[in-house]
């Protein structure tokens, strides 16, 4: 892989994985307040309701907090002396196996031979989000629409690696802000251009707009390369010293503002500049050597779980509610019961996914066979290095 990125004792960011259970999280009780597709177990409807309402935009964080980690991950982590095959190797054995067995599970479970090969076959290759049909790209286990974009992302890095660390120290600023004014074009796009018809269930918008402001991968790369270049701003140290806590009450804040604008806007532009500095924020902790519970060994445990647990809760999720609840709804006590089991059920299988699926392979596959000849290295002035 044509890339040069910090020297081999750069800083280990351990933080970030803690947080990464929490943003899936959030993924999970997102859809476990909905109600459209009856997700939601509250027969109270007061409550129902909060549930719901409270939730709404959790889901829309987790997942553009998981698009800006990768952009940051990957830059901040690039090996110098990485093959282009070897990067792609390894990502791809990092996020097939487990959505092979959680599609797997999902055909056995809920679709079988009621699924047309139209659907289950682009939904196995990971290009159904490139589909504006709904029933093709939240089809079977709809998390994995997000693992479409992620594929782009990693065909790119490599050669998005170079131009980002060439960008001048002054000039990150104003990279980073063109992002951000790039997310805020493709939602004014939608919206005074997508067609407005038919509906997209749960939402207020079409399913046009849904599709093309959200699930459309080209879109997100906006938030992945923002991600790339504050690799470069943390490792240059021209953000402003925040501390996690200030960081989280931002996301806190942004998360308001997600549920007061207009739904397409409050898809990603009101968390996603929060999102940034909250990943800055934590990971400038583990560059300081400062003590925080994300680095704790269960937070550890669960952030290392978390990618297992994200593909597996829609499952678990869907199972439990139409199979063996057939969409009944419970008083607030057993509503909040069941929750509990769901999540539980759903670590359980992330678990078994790290475990069973994903260790083994990565194990057995992910390293190569032959030593790669390094590339030539960048000017010092190019190179990802930490600031002290």
């Amino acid at each position: 892989m044509p890339s040069s990125s910090a020297p081999p004792a750069r800083t280990r960011l351990d933080s970030l994985t803690g947080l990464r259970f929490i943003a899936a999280a959030l993924v999970f009780f997102f859809h476990a307040s909905l109600v459209f597709i009856s997700m939601n177990p509250f027969a109270d409807p007061g409550v129902a309701d909060g549930f719901r309402w409270l939730f709404s935009k959790a889901g829309w964080m987790g997942v553009s907090f998981f698009f800006v980690l990768s952009g940051f991950v990957l830059t901040w982590s690039a090996r110098p002396q990485d093959t282009l095959t070897g990067f792609w190797r390894r990502r791809l054995l990092k996020v097939f196996p487990n959505h092979i067995a959680t599609w797997a599970l999902a055909m056995l479970l809920f679709a079988g031979a009621a699924v047309p090969a139209e659907v289950w076959l682009p939904n196995l290759l990971l290009v159904h989000s490139w589909f504006p049909d709904p029933a093709v790209h939240l089809s079977l286990n709809a998390p994995a629409w997000s693992l479409c974009s992620e594929l782009l992302f990693y065909a790119l890095f490599p050669f998005l690696i170079r131009p980002v660390l060439r960008i001048r120290k002054q000039a990150l600023w104003a990279w980073a802000a063109a992002m951000v004014a790039g997310m805020l074009a493709v939602q004014l796009v939608t919206d005074f251009l997508a067609p407005a018809s038919p509906p997209a269930p749960g939402t207020d918008v079409s399913v046009w707009q849904f599709w093309f402001g959200y699930n459309f991968p080209p879109v997100r790369m906006f938030e992945f390369v923002l991600g790339m270049i504050l690799a470069r701003m943390v490792a240059a140290d021209v953000l402003p010293r925040i501390r996690v806590l200030p960081a989280a009450l931002l996301c806190v804040a942004g998360y308001a503002a997600a549920l007061a604008v207009p739904f397409l806007y409050g898809l990603n532009l009101m968390t996603v500049l929060p999102i940034a500095l909250l990943i800055a924020a934590v990971a400038r902790t583990d560059i300081d050597g400062a003590p925080t519970t994300l680095r704790s060994r269960p937070m550890q445990w669960l952030g290392e779980v978390s990618f297992g647990f994200y593909l597996a809760q829609q499952i678990v999720l869907s199972f439990v509610r139409t199979t063996l609840m057939d969409h009944r709804t419970y008083p607030t006590g057993t509503g909040i019961a069941i929750l509990v089991v769901e999540f539980a059920g759903s670590l359980l299988l992330g678990w078994l996914l790290l475990t069973c699926v994903e260790r083994p392979v990565m194990r057995r596959w992910a390293r190569s066979r032959t030593t790669p000849r390094p590339p030539a290295a960048l000017p010092p002035q190019q190179q990802l290095t930490p600031a002290p």
